[in-house]
């Protein structure tokens, strides 16, 4: 069965700074765009903020640009978000998804950005 199991969340201060990873089971993450998404506590949806595609190639929300690095380990069947530069408004539930080719979703891993 496919699916993610993402972690590495937690309380971190504005500034600061996190890695996120999703560990994929049942497929390989060098098939597909692998994507993060998060949903905040005053957004019901789960917005796309970066992907990385089989080839490689990443791609961010501009939010993240500048302050956050997708990438994968394709031994761990892994991939990460280094976030850093954290704001407040980074506070959400982060999840992980094949974007073209959705999963049941995980559990997500929960980010709190406060002083």
């Amino acid at each position: 069965q496919a699916q993610f199991v993402e972690s590495g969340g937690g309380l971190v201060q504005p500034g600061g700074s996190l890695r996120l990873a999703c560990v994929a089971s049942g497929f390989s993450v060098s098939g597909y765009t692998v994507a993060w998404y998060r949903q905040s506590p005053k957004n019901y949806a789960r917005d796309v903020i970066a992907g990385i595609a089989p080839d490689g190639t990443p791609n961010y929300t501009d939010s993240l640009k500048g302050r956050s690095t997708i990438s994968r380990d394709l031994v761990k069947n892994t991939v990460y978000l280094q976030m850093d530069i954290i704001r407040p408004e980074d506070t959400a539930v982060y999840y992980c998804n094949r974007q073209f080719a959705f999963i049941p979703w995980g559990q997500g891993t929960q980010v709190t950005v406060s002083s």
